[in-house]
């Protein structure tokens, strides 16, 4: 919320969204804020792709999405018993489409021209780390995303 905050006065006059951990986003929304975005950012837990359903996901169109930040990867305890009962009425296949590489081509199919992805578990503070770094570089230094991308490798 913090980051929101400090850089709701740049580019942020339009957003919209779930923030906080008061309640889930239904399929509905998930739909209706990913077609009708420019930017998406998804900050949290487990997998992104193992919040929406994948079926709909696929069929979904959404070229207007110029950017994709998924700072995802984050498990706890209570991440990891919801993903492991949401997973056991999975089939193995759904279950590897989840995963990162294979959701990075499951959004480019759907649309989405530049996505900015981890590949790796990590934690909140990391990704709050790496989301303050993107949300400066990116909305007040103006960089492109690529030397964006560089600067979090560095």
């Amino acid at each position: 919320k913090e980051i929101l905050e400090k850089y709701h006065d740049l580019f942020t006059l339009q957003w919209q969204g779930v923030t906080g951990n008061v309640r889930v986003p239904s399929q509905a929304e998930w739909e209706q804020l990913l077609t009708n975005c420019s930017a998406f950012l998804f900050y949290g837990m487990e997998r992104l792709m193992s919040h929406i359903l994948l079926n709909r996901m696929v069929a979904m169109n959404i070229p207007k999405c110029h950017l994709m930040i998924v700072l995802d990867l984050v498990r706890s305890k209570e991440s990891y018993q919801r993903i492991t009962n949401s997973d056991i009425h999975k089939s193995c296949l759904h279950i590897a489409i989840e995963r990162p590489t294979e959701t990075a081509m499951v959004l480019s199919l759907a649309g989405v021209r530049c996505l900015i992805a981890n590949q790796w578990y990590t934690t909140l503070g990391e990704n709050a780390e790496r989301l303050e770094i993107l949300s400066e570089n990116l909305m007040t230094i103006g960089r492109t995303t690529g030397q964006t991308v560089r600067i979090l490798q560095k």
